[in-house]
């Protein structure tokens, strides 16, 4: 299924001043069913509830932003939906990706709750499934294992389900993804399990993997978010980002160290964070984009530095109701674009109608 190996250029950041129409926003669940019939039982039965379903991760393909709604709260009605940028509406209309069928939680060959996505150079789109719901209420129930399911954006179809349960615990808290091929074409996935202070590593043409225990200098085994990002230097060679929202400091891996399963002693320390940051992404090469825990400007670190240190600033948001949750390169626009909402109202249940989302261009700032 996989193709050769293709080596992603280094994205050119152009960024350009938005007009009206460039940004296309929604509120709550805007999905698109397939008559008003099918809506009206959904809202009934509870299984659709609007102002529950919130946007946290998005990829862009072609003219189609794919997002991950987790179900977080009861009546998210679809976890993976898509968005069309060509739309002469500003208001968006989200469509059940790949189907409606697929958003069955109930049915194991379907999609519970998608918590992350990554798009490789290829167009495949790898799609984290925790396999649990209802994880931002009291109760939270694991429907089914946790899986990482891949769709060909090509043809719109599921190629592979890659299944976790042999890498996981009943506890294991997975979070993040990214995906990397080696120079024979053969694909690695990598997922950051929080809770208990590891990272998946997974073979998938081999068919197996095993777990990264991370050193107590990284850990932070308290309820908190572990970062990953996949960075390459202009030399060619490419290391993986980790650091926990709550750590002090940040690490890097070589990626080599963790094909060889030889990365455990050979985390580098790349220094302290000055305040606590959230990464939204790379641009597929150098640099990456991050922002401040509860602020909407965002800063550019490049890769190509031995240390880490405060990078600069990119982007102003005048909008403070506004955090970006994922920065993504559109290709076809040659722009980097943001994905932001209001999601910490979200978070504490003061959305009303509905969770402001949007997708927008990225305007400099500078």
């Amino acid at each position: 299924m996989f193709l050769k190996l293709v080596l992603l250029n280094a994205f050119v950041v152009v960024y350009v001043k938005a007009s009206l129409c460039d940004c296309i926003e929604w509120t709550g669940q805007s999905l698109q069913f397939p008559n008003q019939k099918e809506k009206l039982l959904c809202q009934t039965n509870g299984s659709y509830i609007s102002k529950n379903g919130l946007m946290t991760r998005g990829q862009i393909y072609e003219n189609h932003l794919y997002g991950a709604m987790p179900r977080f709260k009861p009546g998210v009605a679809a976890t993976l939906v898509k968005v069309s940028l060509k739309s002469k509406a500003c208001e968006a209309s989200l469509v059940p990706f790949p189907n409606w069928e697929a958003q069955n939680e109930d049915n194991c060959e379907g999609l519970q709750s998608i918590m992350d996505i990554f798009l490789d150079p290829h167009g495949f789109l790898w799609c984290l499934d925790s396999g649990v719901v209802l994880t931002h209420t009291d109760n939270p129930i694991r429907k089914c294992p946790p899986k990482v399911v891949i769709f060909d954006l090509k043809t719109g179809k599921k190629v592979k389900t890659v299944h976790l349960s042999g890498l996981v615990v009943k506890c294991s808290r997975l979070q993040y993804l990214v995906v990397d091929y080696n120079a024979n074409g053969k694909p690695i996935l990598l997922i950051s399990d929080a809770s208990l202070c590891s990272i998946l590593v997974f073979d998938v043409a081999e068919g197996k993997g095993y777990r990264l225990v991370l050193p107590k200098a990284v850990a932070n085994c308290k309820r908190d978010v572990l970062y990953l990002c996949l960075m390459q230097k202009t030399s060619g060679s490419k290391f993986l980002i980790v650091t926990y929202l709550s750590g002090s400091r940040v690490f890097s891996i070589n990626l080599e160290d963790i094909r060889r399963g030889s990365a455990a002693g050979n985390i580098q320390d790349l220094g302290p964070k000055e305040r606590k940051i959230v990464p939204v992404s790379t641009d597929g090469a150098t640099r990456l984009f991050y922002r401040h825990e509860g602020e909407s400007d965002i800063y550019k670190w490049d890769a190509d530095s031995e240390l880490f240190c405060e990078g600069n600033l990119v982007y102003k948001e005048d909008n403070c109701c506004y955090l970006a949750t994922q920065v993504m390169p559109y290709y076809a626009e040659n722009r980097m674009m943001l994905l932001e909402s209001n999601f910490h109202d979200y978070i504490q249940g003061t959305v009303g109608c509905g969770t402001s989302q949007r997708v927008c261009p990225m305007v400099s700032y500078v």
